[in-house]
């Protein structure tokens, strides 16, 4: 029987001394490095956080799996058994430049199932965290249940890029709905738009291309406060794969939906 209790003690443990770690290498030089195109960078602390915690996973839970952004963990063809799914570095960009608005997001799945949901924001020391069926938190103050806010009050989360011409989706539809909320928001940092969702922060956010480490923590934040996390067209995510993320409150989710995103 796994003892989850056990293991969110250790999680929070090892991101409060990562966390710690990072902070201190705002008084150093960073090695950065490009991936997949020259704004998708990767830095030494990136690399190293993630060492950090695949290590500690590894002898501590030998029979776990380990799905990371940075490549150090398995090869992994399905979510059977514990599977942790970690961002070492979410927002690298703005870790690069700012030293802020960047987070650790670890999220712990079994068979496909959110159990334990982590994201810290390593700048303000904030940690949200979730168990499954036992609530969201942050810094130990358990988040309310979400409720339904007016699109007219609404703040959400989107990059002004999606609202031009994309491949992934009708900008119309995302301009017809930046146009109707209170106003937009875009930090930067996948992992912590949702924790700021899960929190009440923002109704909503919405992007059209998340890896299951941008995502696998701040699903099980958001569902755990009565949250809705599926795709742009109100299907259920891939865990497995590149995906479109729309979360928000329930009531809030279907409107949009309705109103905006499915609308012919």
């Amino acid at each position: 029987m796994v003892n989850w209790m056990e293991i969110d003690q250790q999680v929070k443990m090892w991101i409060m001394e990562a966390g710690s770690s990072i902070r201190e290498s705002f008084q150093h030089s960073l090695s950065i490095q490009t991936k997949s195109n020259p704004n998708d960078l990767v830095t030494n602390i990136d690399k190293e956080t993630e060492r950090f915690f695949i290590s500690n996973i590894r002898k501590t839970y030998p029979g776990h799996f380990i799905l990371g952004e940075e490549g150090q963990g398995d090869e992994l063809a399905s979510l059977e058994g514990i599977v942790w799914i970690i961002d070492p570095i979410d927002g690298t960009m703005n870790f690069i430049h700012q030293q802020r608005h960047f987070a650790i997001s670890i999220g712990i799945y079994e068979n496909g199932i959110g159990r334990l949901g982590y994201i810290y924001d390593v700048a303000h020391d904030e940690l949200y965290y979730a168990e499954r069926g036992n609530g969201a938190y942050m810094n130990g103050v358990r988040l309310p249940a979400l409720t339904e806010v007016p699109v007219e009050k609404a703040l959400i989360a989107i990059n002004a890029t999606w609202l031009v011409k994309n491949r992934y989706f009708d900008e119309k539809k995302l301009v017809s709905l930046a146009s109707r909320v209170r106003g937009t928001r875009s930090y930067g940092s996948a992992a912590l738009e949702l924790a700021y969702v899960a929190s009440g922060r923002l109704e909503g956010y919405l992007t059209m291309r998340l890896s299951p480490w941008d995502f696998a923590a701040g699903k099980v934040l958001v569902e755990e406060v009565g949250g809705v996390v599926t795709n742009l067209w109100g299907q259920e995510l891939d865990m497995m794969k590149t995906n479109s993320v729309f979360a928000g409150a329930p009531g809030f989710h279907k409107k949009i939906l309705t109103d905006f995103l499915l609308k012919k």
